[in-house]
This record gives structure tokens, C-alpha cells and sequence, in this order.
């Protein structure tokens, strides 16, 4: 065959084999048998190797995967891949209903939608062809895992024609079957008895639930083994620069006519009783479906009035995820241990027999605080119910009174640290004890340096908890800012002890490994001043915050300097977060660092991009952006604070200007005449900041 006609079968195969896959994967109709579907594979995969010029990125013969991805690169999204607020009640479906209504007025309508259980995945394509497969990672960076999900039958690599945008990202839900889940345990099973292990080492190493495994399956480095896991995705969410559809439910339609596998449970709801509704049918029946799933997501529809509503930092406000109740199992209450954090809160935590629950072996669970080991009233030995809240996290939820011993000793709450002997102290107001012992107990100082190096902080990923601990053992680091005074000659060949339960192991670091650390220390240096801040742990003071004191206050030495009554004139800053910042940098031992941090290098200044100017024309103003405009959103807020002014979220008589876009809410406008705001439109702003 010449390389005309081989491009010519290449191409011809290439549509056919695409189109059985939609037909069998996302329709569920398959056209012809897998005998001769493997018939024209295997044809292709040979006309690739004899022509391999003509071989495609997204041919069908990457399904079956081969390439070995040795590390996953971490890439920034696009669009932030936010989470939803969740919430485990009616009543407060019924607020969230209330501000919706509060904020845009009653004439809109809901889309409920079935929460998978898996992995949440975003994916890229241009000119209809997939070029980038993203997880979530800390939603604003995710792990490149296109090799592995190309092997997902139900993705589609290449699109047909169609009226999609030339770039557009959509996403979705990564997970297994259940069938499918069930025959690969026992397919392992299997293995396993002929090797000769008991049954109890075989429950010990089946895969424990679908979402787990989904998850880890992603994250193999042989794409090979990736596709003959047969895992499946749905996409439920398109962003794109140009509007496809007014609504979520027509953009739903339309990638499901794209040739993407859509959910076809998903409903328009015209109330939030439609959407109890819809939420008590699935809650009763969901063990119907083949895969799992976890709760109900709620929408609001038109996307002009999702752009009205916003998003706080972490959620968008027109969207809600309603989880069902966790599954639940009882076992004894073996001990209770205490826990030391970063900043010195200690957390009690109930080890326990190991239960199976929700798929997963739990051991232990938190007990939160003395409080609620008083409201359980727990004894020695008890037999409590457990439960995961959110289905991740295990929680004690009561105690069986019928099986508790006459002689069991109530349980005391412990009065002094258990890792350095100091007397802990319970604050006037919280729920919490604490360690005061700040500057010599270890498990703090440990947790301070792991929160700096966090991956949204400072991001030295080459570190992990156990390489932390060994250098801290050894005396090499005392605090955060001892990192970047570490050398080659210190870490090459260094040995420390890894493991936990009786599980040690030796472990020393290589000369790849030291370089890896001391590369990803100094590339840290070039994290922007408001990660260094948040980074620097100081109480009270999150990503947000961080971000807000960075902004305002420039340099790190204008902060470490700044009155009480300045630290209030920010922007959402309290009485009790510029208690604490004033408190850290009181201390000269944070002042030390501080002054270490900057002679190492690090970022203490927020520096503007070139050609970008500041003022003070709207010092003491506060603004609300509402509806579309020339430019994003985001823009104009930035305008306004790079002028002094400040972005408030609502309307109120506080409010000093409204901007008002096209398509903006009724509700606001009306409240904002009724309070006599002064409301401008976008080319009245841009006179302000002439």
C-alpha cells in the first residue's frame, strides 16, 4: 500500500472506530461486535507502524495506552476549578434558596444534577481535538494527566463536526462502573488464591472502593495499565470566551450533540421544592445506578444571573452540592490519643478496632475537642457508632449504652501536651486546647516548616513530611527559614527513620534527591510577598487575608510595622486577625525569621506589572461591580483597588458606587435606588480613574 492510499485507510478507520466507541461507550448501542471492532484496531495500529508519519496524537489506537509518565506536570488552569459549598440539610437548601432570591429576584430556576463519585477532571480542546486532560489539584494548579486519560473509551480524542468554539474546556467526573469495579476485585481475588494467600490477605488487598481507585488510577505512571482498568467519565460543566447557550441546561444539551458522554439524569427544577423532590427520589433509589454517587448538585440556570451572583473565595454563590447522609458501622473504642498542630491546637482522636466503612478500613477519628468528648460522654472501651462525614472524614456520632461495661472509667481530658509536658490551656470563648509552648514543641515546629513548603504556599514540592521530619531530627532545621541555608554537604548521605505502627524503614538521600531540594528551596524564592505571608503561618491569617494585607500594605516592613488602627482600615480585616498579626510580629523571634527570609532572598514586596500604575483618586470608596462590560470583571476590580478604592460584595448605605454593566440584576439595582447609591455606568467609572 503507497502512503496516499494508507493515509486515505488511516483516515477512514480512524472515523469508523471513533464513531463504534461513541456508539458503544457513551450511547450504549453498540453497532457491531467486539470481534470486528478489535478487527479494525488492530488494522490501524498496523497501518501506524508501517506509516508512523501518519500516526495521529489522538489516533484510537492510544486508548490502549504504552507511554510511562514518570512525573505528573502540574499546570495552572485557565478557569480556577472552584468547589462547591456542601451542605447535609434541607434547611439549608432553603437559605441558600432565600439569598438566591434576596440577590437576583424569583424569576429563575435551578438544574439538579447527580454528584459523581470519582474524580473531577478538567479537559481542553482546540479545533475539536483533546489536547489536555488537568485534575484539580488545589484548584488553581492541577496535575497534566492527558496520557492516561486518553485511554478513557468514553472521552473522545477527536470531535465530529460540529458548532463548538475553536478552545473550549469542559468538565467532568472521572470514575469506575460498579460491574466493572466488582469483576476487577475479583479477577485480583483470583490471582491472589493461586499464589497461595488466606482470605484475610486478600480482603486486606482488594481495591477498597470505585472513587479511591478511580482517583489512584490516574495517577499511574504506565498509561497501559490505565486501560484496563475501564474507567469512564461524564462531563457536566463547558467554559469557554464565547457564550454557547444562555442556560446550563441548553450548554448540557449541546455537548452531549458534540459527541460528550452527559449524564441524562440531570433536571430543570423551577423551585427548590422540585429540587427536594428530585433530591428524595435519587437518595432512595440511587443504589439503582451502576456507579456511585454522592449527593445532589444544585445550579442556578441562566449564566447572565450565575455572573450576577459571583463567587466568595473558595465557592460560586449560584451553586450548592447536597450530600447524603454517610454510611455508618459500629466497633470498639480502644484508646484516645492526642494530636499537636502547627499552632499548638490539640486534637483528641479515638483509635479504634478497624471497621470496614464506605469502603475504606477506618482506624481512628477525630473527637474535635474536650466538648464533644463530654457530649458523647465516652468510657474506656465503648462500643461507638462511626460515621464519615462528607463520606471522608470518620466521626464518632454516639456511643451504644446497652454494651458498655459496669466498671468502665469515664474518659478525662488530658491537662498537659503530650509530646513536651507543658500544661495546656483552654482560651476564654473557644472550643480548643492549646500548647503555649510555641518555640520548643516539636510536632509545632514540624507543622509550621510543612505548611510553608505547602503546594499553596511556598510549593517546595521536592519536601515532603517525612524528609522534614528526619532533617528536623537530625538538628539541621529548627524553623522554616533554616531551609534556605541548607547545603549539599549537609543532605547528601543523610539517613533517618521513615514509618509509623511498627512499619520503620531506613531511608538517605541520594544526590538526585538532594538536588531536587535544594532546587525546588530556591525556586520558592520567586513565590509572590502574599503567599510568603500566608506561608508564614501566622494565626488568623489564610490565603484571603494574606492576599488583602500583601495588597494594601506593599512591603513586609510596612505590615510588620503597622499600627492596630491601620491593620482595621483593611478591607474585611477584624479586631481578632490584626490581634494576631500584631502578636507575630511583636514577637523578635518572628522578626529574626523575617529578616532571615528576606536576606535569603524571598519576595516581601508586592511589585506591579510593567506600565501599571497606582493612585489614591478613589481612597475610601467603595464600589459593586454588577453585570457584563468591555472588560472582565476582574479587571475593573483590580482597577478599583489599584486606585485605593475598595470591592464590597453587596448592596448597602455603606455603598458609595454602583457599577452597573449590562444584564445587571434587577434586585441590586432596585435596593441601590431605594439606599440612593450613586450608581454610574462603566465609561463614568473609567472618568474617575482618568
Amino acid at each position: 500500500m503507497d502512503f496516499a492510499a494508507a493515509q486515505q485507510r488511516i483516515q477512514f478507520l480512524s472515523t469508523e472506530i471513533n464513531r463504534h466507541n461513541y456508539h458503544y461507550y457513551v450511547l450504549d448501542k453498540p453497532l457491531i461486535s467486539d470481534y470486528d471492532f478489535d478487527q479494525l484496531l488492530d488494522e490501524l495500529i498496523e497501518l501506524e507502524r508501517a506509516f508512523p508519519g501518519l500516526a495521529s496524537p489522538n489516533s484510537p489506537t492510544q486508548r490502549v495506552g504504552g507511554d510511562i509518565t514518570k512525573e505528573f506536570k502540574t499546570v495552572k488552569h485557565k478557569y480556577p476549578m472552584l468547589s462547591l459549598g456542601n451542605t447535609y440539610s434541607e434547611e439549608e437548601l432553603t437559605e441558600f434558596d432565600n439569598r438566591i432570591r434576596k440577590a437576583i429576584g424569583d424569576k429563575f430556576e435551578y438544574v439538579a444534577e447527580l454528584k459523581f463519585d470519582g474524580l473531577a477532571i478538567s479537559l481542553t480542546y482546540k479545533n475539536g481535538e483533546l489536547v489536555q486532560a488537568l485534575t484539580r489539584g488545589d484548584g488553581t494548579q492541577g496535575d497534566d494527566v492527558t496520557t492516561n486519560v486518553k485511554t478513557i473509551r468514553s472521552v473522545p480524542l477527536t470531535l465530529p463536526p460540529g458548532d463548538y468554539p475553536e478552545e473550549f474546556e469542559i468538565r467532568g467526573e472521572v470514575f469506575i462502573q460498579r460491574p466493572n469495579f466488582e469483576k476487577l476485585n475479583q479477577k485480583l481475588a483470583a490471582e491472589l488464591r493461586e499464589k497461595g494467600f488466606d482470605e484475610e490477605e486478600i480482603a486486606e488487598q482488594l481495591y477498597k472502593n470505585p472513587r479511591n481507585f478511580a482517583s489512584g488510577s490516574m495517577k499511574l505512571q504506565n498509561s497501559a495499565e490505565v486501560a484496563k482498568r475501564k474507567l469512564d467519565c461524564f462531563l457536566y460543566f463547558l467554559y469557554c470566551n464565547e457564550p454557547i447557550a444562555e442556560t446550563h441546561f441548553d450548554s448540557l444539551k449541546k455537548a452531549a450533540s458534540w459527541g460528550f458522554k452527559v449524564s441524562d439524569h440531570y433536571k430543570k427544577c423551577s423551585s427548590i421544592a422540585a429540587v427536594m423532590e428530585y433530591i428524595h427520589y435519587y437518595d432512595k433509589h440511587r443504589d439503582q445506578l451502576s456507579y456511585d454517587i454522592d449527593g445532589i448538585v444544585i445550579k442556578v440556570n441562566n449564566y447572565a444571573q450565575q455572573q450576577e451572583l459571583g463567587f466568595t473565595a473558595k465557592n460560586p454563590r449560584w451553586a450548592i452540592s447536597y450530600k447524603f447522609k454517610a454510611q455508618s458501622a459500629t466497633t470498639q473504642l480502644l484508646k484516645v490519643t492526642y494530636q499537636v498542630g502547627r499552632t499548638g491546637a490539640i486534637t483528641p482522636v479515638a483509635n479504634l478496632k478497624p471497621v470496614l466503612l464506605a469502603g475504606t478500613t477506618v482506624k481512628r477519628a477525630s473527637l474535635y475537642n474536650a466538648d464533644e468528648i463530654e457530649r458523647l460522654d465516652l468510657h474506656e472501651s465503648d462500643i461507638v457508632f462511626v460515621e464519615k462525614g462528607g463520606e471522608i472524614i470518620p466521626k464518632i456520632t454516639g456511643v451504644d449504652l446497652t454494651k458498655r461495661a459496669l466498671t468502665a472509667a469515664k474518659i478525662s481530658y488530658a491537662t498537659h501536651c503530650p509530646e513536651c509536658g507543658s500544661e495546656l490551656v483552654r482560651k476564654e470563648g473557644e472550643a480548643v486546647h492549646y500548647c503555649l509552648n510555641e518555640y520548643a514543641c516539636p510536632p509545632q515546629l514540624k507543622g509550621k516548616i510543612e505548611h510553608f513548603i505547602g503546594r499553596r504556599a511556598m510549593n517546595i514540592d521536592s519536601l515532603g513530611t517525612e524528609t522534614i521530619n528526619g532533617l528536623f531530627d537530625k538538628g539541621l532545621i529548627k524553623n522554616y527559614a533554616d531551609l534556605y541555608k541548607l547545603t549539599r554537604e549537609q543532605l547528601l548521605g543523610l539517613e533517618f527513620t521513615i514509618g509509623d505502627e511498627g512499619n520503620f524503614k531506613k531511608r538517605s538521600l541520594q544526590e538526585k534527591s538532594v538536588m531536587n531540594i535544594l532546587k525546588g528551596i530556591e525556586d520558592s524564592k520567586q513565590v509572590p510577598f502574599e503567599r510568603v505571608l500566608f506561608a508564614m503561618g501566622i494565626r488568623m491569617v489564610g490565603e484571603t487575608v494574606a492576599k488583602k494585607l500583601a495588597q494594601h500594605f506593599r512591603t513586609i516592613d510596612s505590615l510588620m510595622n503597622a499600627t492596630p488602627e491601620e491593620l482595621l482600615s483593611v478591607n474585611e480585616i477584624g479586631d481578632k486577625i490584626g490581634e494576631q498579626v500584631i502578636r507575630f510580629f511583636a514577637d523578635d523571634k518572628n522578626r529574626c525569621m523575617v529578616r532571615s527570609l528576606l536576606n535569603s532572598g524571598l519576595r516581601f514586596e508586592v511589585k506591579d506589572e510593567e506600565g501599571f500604575e497606582r493612585s489614591d483618586k478613589l481612597a475610601g470608596k467603595s464600589f459593586l461591580v454588577s453585570g457584563t462590560f468591555s472588560i472582565s470583571r476582574d479587571d475593573l476590580k483590580k482597577l478599583i483597588e489599584a486606585n485605593g478604592g475598595r470591592n464590597v460584595s453587596s448592596v448597602s448605605a455603606k455603598l458609595d458606587y454602583l457599577v452597573a454593566g449590562d444584564k445587571m440584576g434587577p434586585e441590586k439595582l432596585k435596593k441601590a435606588e431605594e439606599l440612593n447609591v450613586k450608581i454610574i455606568t462603566e465609561q463614568e467609572f473609567f472618568e474617575l480613574v482618568k
